[in-house]
C-alpha cells in the first residue's frame, strides 16, 4: 500500500512539473445527479467560503507533511466557492427530495426553511493517494436564523486512478458524502 501511495504522489508531482509546457486543462465538480424538479422544502446553500490556500483557479495537492503543490496547468473550470455551493445544492436536493434549493445570494428568506453555511478548510489531493475534505458547517432554520446544528466533518476518498480528473471525481464524491451528513440533520 505504501508503494502505491508513493507512486501516486510521484505521479501527481510529475504531472505538476510536466505541466510547464502543456496546455491548460479544466475540471468540474459534479453532483451525484440533478435535484428533483418542482417544489418542496426550501433550502438555501451558502455562503460557502474556502481556505485562502484554495482560493485560486489551480488545483492543489499535498505532496507530503506540510508541503502543498499547486498544479500550474490544471484548473477548476469556475470559481471554487460557487462550484461547491452549486454541487452541494444539487446533492442536498437529491438527498431531501426537493427541487426548491437555492444558492446564496437569494432574493428572499421567506421561501426557505433552512440555510446551510459551509467553511471549507481543506479540499485537495492528499499524500496518501486520495482526496480530503475538511469543512465546518452550520444549518439554520428560517425565518429567524435559529441555529439547528453546527458541525465539523473530515472526509477522505481514494482516487480511482492517477491524475487530476480522478482527483476532481474524488472531490465530487466527498461533496456527496458531506451533503448526506448535512441532510441527516435536516431530516430529523
Amino acid at each position: 500500500m505504501r508503494m502505491i501511495r508513493n507512486t501516486l504522489v510521484v505521479s501527481l508531482a510529475a504531472l505538476v512539473l510536466a505541466g510547464c509546457g502543456t496546455a491548460d486543462r479544466y475540471y468540474l465538480l459534479t453532483a451525484a445527479g440533478p435535484a428533483p424538479s418542482g417544489g418542496g422544502r426550501g433550502i438555501g446553500v451558502g455562503p460557502v467560503s474556502v481556505a485562502e490556500y484554495l482560493n485560486r483557479s489551480n488545483m492543489v495537492f499535498q505532496s507530503g507533511g506540510n508541503q502543498l503543490e499547486v498544479a500550474e496547468n490544471h484548473h477548476w473550470a469556475g470559481d471554487l466557492e460557487k462550484s461547491i455551493a452549486s454541487v452541494m445544492a444539487a446533492n442536498l436536493g437529491r438527498e431531501l427530495g426537493t427541487g426548491n434549493v437555492q444558492v446564496y445570494p437569494w432574493d428572499r428568506d421567506g421561501e426557505l426553511s433552512y440555510q446551510v453555511v459551509i467553511d471549507v478548510r481543506q479540499f485537495h489531493g492528499s499524500a496518501d493517494g486520495g482526496a480530503i475534505l475538511e469543512a465546518g458547517w452550520r444549518v439554520y432554520s428560517l425565518p429567524g436564523s435559529r441555529l439547528v446544528a453546527s458541525r465539523s466533518s473530515t472526509l477522505q476518498e481514494p482516487l480511482e486512478r492517477d491524475g487530476f480528473d480522478a482527483l476532481a471525481a474524488a472531490e465530487s464524491r466527498l461533496l456527496m458524502r458531506l451533503a448526506r451528513e448535512v441532510a441527516g440533520v435536516m431530516s430529523r
